[in-house]
């Protein structure tokens, strides 16, 4: 399994899901592979000849490192026969008040789903046989998520952060996320988009306050606030529906099942 973005929290987490023995891994560091270069991805695919190919890297502010890195990772894996399977988000979506299924098309109105959207058709567009997985907030357990930073220094007042109680996800185990993703290395027959997310869908307030009880902090503690009244131009309710994945026997736990009861 070659892996790019291994360094970063998901990548961390699928290490540690993929090395069962299952797969013999190769995660290039960045400094060793610049995977918004054609031909460096090209010819260190091509020298590893992997089996499966997970692409998660990508840096927030760059659109070249989320549309071209992915177009070059998916030619990449077309040419080697690999297995790919690339990590998109909800962020594509606008939102609304009905759940997302797989069909829906893109809406994105931020450059970041923008750049999301566009990495999806140049990866489907350069290796039809990959698997797209759709997901949403990530959160861990034994390693605290950024999500979860911002939490913590809110409620210990190190931050003045405020929590949207009207913007909906539906957050995901990292621990869960990364065991799908070594399973669809493995199952070729799941291809195109895939929704894979946690069962429960939460604004963000509610969620700080699940994540702070569960850091040992007071709830109470944490601001809210609107993206209306934030200024800012963001998804509103975004719930993905992961029925799909579920019918191919693909779930993952809700928040209340990880970090306990509000």
């Amino acid at each position: 399994m070659f892996v790019t973005g291994a360094s970063g929290f998901l990548g961390r987490h699928l290490l540690n899901a993929a090395s069962d023995g299952k797969w013999q891994i190769f995660a290039p560091p960045s400094n060793q592979l610049d995977v918004c270069q054609t031909e460096s991805v090209m010819d260190e695919i091509r020298l590893w000849k992997p089996s499966a190919i997970v692409h998660l890297a990508y840096r927030n502010n760059d659109p070249r490192s989320i549309v071209v890195a992915s177009a070059n990772v998916a030619a990449a894996a077309n040419a080697v026969g690999a297995r790919l399977v690339h990590l998109s988000t909800d962020a594509i979506f606008a939102g609304r008040p009905r759940p997302y299924i797989e069909a829906d098309l893109p809406s994105p109105i931020t450059d970041y789903g923008r750049w999301k959207a566009a990495a999806e058709v140049e990866v489907l567009g350069a290796c039809p046989d990959a698997v797209v997985v759709r997901t949403s907030l990530i959160y861990g357990t034994d390693q605290l998520a950024p999500v979860q930073l911002d939490v913590r220094a809110a409620a210990t007042g190190r931050s003045t952060m405020s929590f949207f109680t009207d913007e909906v996800r539906c957050p995901v185990n990292a621990d869960d996320l990364a065991g799908v993703v070594a399973q669809l290395a493995g199952r070729r027959e799941i291809i195109g988009p895939l929704h894979v997310a946690g069962p429960q869908a939460l604004d963000r307030a509610t969620f700080a306050r699940l994540i702070a009880r569960s850091l040992g902090h007071d709830p109470s503690a944490l601001r809210t606030s609107t993206i209306a009244e934030s200024g800012q131009l963001r998804p509103g309710r975004v719930v993905l529906d992961t029925s799909q994945a579920a019918a191919l026997g693909i779930t993952c736990r809700s928040v209340r099942e990880v970090l306990g009861p509000r």
